[in-house]
């Protein structure tokens, strides 16, 4: 009898070879932003009184704005880019949308209602669960708000996560 040997779940589809993975992990960050990125791009041009080089977008309800989000963002719930993104955004500058977090396919779907518009556009990923949770400042309807970083999603002590 010949058994077959067992080749474990991780394996079991083997990797992508290294080119073909060269070009998935190229084209991801084309369509993605991480929370760390955007809070320090936008930190950065607060601090020399530039423009970031692109809109962040609160693709998120009215509740949802009001509990809390990214200080100067814009908001445009998802299911209103259609009607209201011509007048709130320019083509000519890049979006980074947001939701709620990795749970929430809101700013993917408002992603691609805006590229489907001749916008270009990336997803800020982790979106405003991880914003708080690395500890960023927000604002809600009752003013600025921030909590202390969790350390299961952002280093202690230091700003740099080595990434």
């Amino acid at each position: 009898m010949t058994t077959t040997p067992q080749v474990n779940p991780v394996l079991r589809t083997p990797p992508a070879s290294p080119a073909a993975a060269a070009a998935y992990f190229s084209a991801s960050l084309a369509f993605h932003a991480d929370v760390s990125d955007v809070a320090s791009a936008l930190a950065a041009a607060v601090a020399e009184g530039t423009d970031p080089g692109f809109v962040l977008v609160d693709t998120r309800s009215t509740a949802s704005w009001d509990q809390g989000h990214v200080p100067g963002a814009v908001h445009l719930p998802t299911a209103l880019v259609p009607e209201q993104a011509e007048e709130l955004l320019d083509r000519s500058v890049p979006v980074v949308t947001y939701c709620w977090g990795p749970g929430c396919n809101g700013a993917t779907r408002a992603a691609l209602a805006l590229a489907e518009r001749g916008f270009q556009v990336k997803e800020m990923l982790g979106g405003f669960e991880y914003w708080v949770r690395e500890g960023f400042a927000y604002e809600t309807w009752e003013g600025p708000a921030e909590r202390a970083a969790d350390p299961l999603t952002a280093p202690v002590g230091t700003d740099d996560c080595g990434c």
